[in-house]
């Protein structure tokens, strides 16, 4: 069974966007975004996302974010297909991303959102979370995972330190 990997971009006090949902702040450059690009083209072949994630990319024109991994984005008002690259899932999340998961590959990614990863890790489908955590406090903002209604144990895999201050914490999922 394939892997589904929540990595995601983080301030210290958990947020993952300002409440406009832009990200100004976020240290984009530096080894740990090497590394990041690199993990998506080695460790991934398969992009998730949420219509919100999607429409972040479409402000910029981004049609088609991740040309070489198969691409879904989750939305049920999302009327017309915007790149031939990228499929539109109207239909149950949970089960496709169920089905997406047993099928023979590398692992998926799933690029966001909060409230699409959490009804993902809710269900039980997250195996791992990536978090990078940027060296910036925003107050206020789209927190990290706002819809979890239970505690979860998580077992620490690594953590990387990098110099500009981004801290890259890697953990697997105990849920049950």
């Amino acid at each position: 069974m394939r892997k589904l990997k929540y990595h995601i971009a983080s301030t210290v006090d958990g947020f993952i966007a300002h409440p406009d949902h832009t990200v100004d702040g976020f240290t984009n450059t530096g080894n740990h975004t090497d590394e990041y690009l690199e993990a998506l083209k080695n460790d991934y072949d398969t992009v998730i996302m949420g219509r919100k994630t999607f429409d972040f990319g479409l402000q910029y024109g981004v049609t088609n974010p991740y040309p070489w991994l198969r691409q879904y984005v989750f939305s049920s008002s999302l009327q017309k297909k915007p790149d031939a690259a990228v499929e539109v899932i109207s239909s149950d999340p949970i089960a496709f991303v169920q089905s997406l998961k047993l099928e023979t590959g590398k692992s998926i990614y799933l690029c966001g959102g909060a409230q699409f990863a959490s009804a993902l890790i809710n269900a039980g489908l997250i195996d791992e979370l990536i978090f990078k955590i940027n060296p910036v406090v925003f107050g206020t903002g789209i927190g990290l995972l706002p819809a979890i209604p239970k505690y979860l144990p998580l077992n620490l895999i690594s953590t990387k330190t990098y110099s500009n201050g981004v801290v890259v914490l890697h953990y697997s999922m105990e849920i049950g």
